[in-house]
């Protein structure tokens, strides 16, 4: 039983789609999310440079973005001359000032450059891709088999209308006829609503959001195998049925209006799995546990026994532990939107039948996932490789920042490493400051754990202590005793 739980507030909307009331993926959107790739917009030329075989356009962003003559699509320029041979150092007899264009944004902005444009505009769906403007039927590489490629273009073949393309993706391998039409026929109403606002929108204006929230809902997450939907915003279930109106009717009814005073996240118990989320540490129904580490070059997931000894060997304690972990990093590699390279470092297995279980289970779990990803088998050491497609920022990174404090580590100083600290400070500034009275203060914390504290400091120096509360674990303060100069940074390594 598949349902999708949705709460939307002023600044924030949540997905949570739930597998027999389990959470098994969760999507969000803030006010501020600025990702503009994908954005279709109805754009207005503000120069031409044919130096550069490029046009900058006003999309209604900060920064202009650049269309470049390689980007352009000449089936929709009024200027372009059938059988015209153009370059990009004439793009200026293609385009001109004030001229209004659709495009799509291929590159978001980087640093001080603007966004990167395309005219040749597509819509993703998850099955397909549709072109719009062009009429081929392309298929993804990796479907090789012949026969399933015979079989996808005869489907296509048939469903495609004379003035569009399409690219079939990996996904649509084994997909029936009903299914791809019934996308195709989505996406093509969607491309209707975008030709129809850009008849009569003003630009600059964007008239398709990609990453809007909403659309990632109607196009990859609702279908036929959701059996209900709930949502807690009167606003945003009109939005939906209205969207359904025109792209699946049969689903407008499986859409209930959440009315009951306690927030709905907390009613369905996935406030409390989304807490998890955010910890290091998973611990699993039999005892054991997996730790996920994240590292600039991938994402590490350890598994441990805990305290799971089982009930009559070893062989199945670790089975049993590696089974479960495996279900369980696959719903976090989902929820968390980790992508990348993520190595999973199982318990050894002793039997290769225990292997292959557990692969099997891990790529059953992955199945579907909109990340796509590949699992690899197992190394010697027992190790797991997977990679998996970049999508979104991945909710660690959206929701939190690396510590200040700890500055990632995940661990902090001992309260004797705080005093060596301290020391090292003090050989720093002797020369300078010894006849000087100072004032160190210190967190609590420190002066409480440590009985003989006074003891690690030479009487070199005229030091009082004072306890700050303020102060982080780690973190002390100088000041000169008689000007009250916070002298500390002076003399830090």
């Amino acid at each position: 039983f598949k349902e999708l739980i949705i709460n939307v507030r002023e600044y924030e909307k949540r997905i949570a789609v739930l597998e027999d009331g389990k959470l098994v993926e969760l999507y969000t959107e803030t006010n501020d999310d600025n990702n503009i790739v994908a954005n279709i917009y109805k754009g207005r030329i503000q120069n031409v440079v044919p130096g550069l075989g490029a046009a900058f356009v006003e999309i209604g962003v900060k920064r202009t973005a650049l269309l470049h003559f390689s980007d352009l699509n000449f089936r929709s320029l009024e200027r372009a001359k059938k059988g015209e041979k153009y370059s990009a150092d004439k793009i200026n007899s293609l385009l001109k000032s004030g001229d209004e264009i659709l495009v799509q944004v291929k590159k978001g902005p980087i640093g001080s450059k603007g966004a990167r444009l395309t005219a040749n505009v597509h819509l993703p769906g998850k099955y397909m891709v549709y072109l719009p403007h062009k009429r081929s039927i392309a298929l993804s590489r990796k479907i090789t088999s012949t026969k399933e490629r015979i079989r996808l273009k005869k489907i296509i073949s048939a469903i495609k209308q004379k003035n569009s393309g399409v690219i079939l993706r990996t996904d649509s391998k084994g997909m029936s006829e009903e299914e791809l039409k019934r996308e195709y026929q989505i996406i093509g109403k969607i491309w209707e609503l975008i030709e129809k606002q850009a008849t009569y929108a003003k630009p600059p204006v964007c008239l398709y959001n990609d990453n809007d929230i909403s659309h990632t809902l109607i196009r990859d997450l609702f279908n036929s195998k959701i059996n209900r939907v709930i949502v807690d915003n009167k606003k945003f279930r009109e939005l939906m049925l209205n969207r359904l109106k025109h792209m699946n009717p049969d689903l407008m009814d499986r859409i209930e209006l959440y009315s009951q005073d306690s927030p709905i996240f907390d009613i369905y118990g996935i406030e409390k799995e989304i807490k998890k989320i955010f910890m290091p540490r998973i611990y699993l129904s039999s005892g054991g546990n997996i730790t996920i580490d994240h590292t600039e070059a991938l994402t590490a997931i350890d598994v441990n026994t805990g305290r799971f000894t089982g009930k009559t060997y070893y062989e199945e304690t670790i089975k049993k532990t590696n089974l479960e972990a495996a279900v369980e990093a696959a719903k976090q590699i989902k929820l968390r939107d980790i992508s990348g390279i993520i190595i999973i470092d199982f318990i050894d297995m002793g039997e290769d039948s225990s292997r292959e279980e557990v692969m099997a289970i891990l790529k059953k779990e992955l199945k579907g996932d909109i990340g796509k990803s590949k699992v690899y088998p197992f190394t010697n050491l027992g190790l797991v490789e997977i990679s998996r497609k970049h999508i979104r920022q991945n909710i660690l990174t959206r929701y939190s920042y690396v510590c200040p404090h700890c500055e990632g580590r995940g661990r902090i100083f001992t309260p004797k490493s705080v005093i060596i600290k301290i020391n090292r400070w003090l050989q720093r500034a002797e020369f300078f400051i010894r006849q000087e009275p100072i004032i160190i203060y210190i967190n609590p914390a420190i002066t409480q754990s440590e009985k003989k504290f006074s003891s690690y400091f030479s009487d070199t120096f005229k030091i009082e202590f004072k306890n700050d509360s303020s102060l982080h674990y780690e973190q002390f303060k100088v000041v000169l005793k008689n000007t009250g100069k916070d002298i500390t940074e002076e003399y830090n390594s």
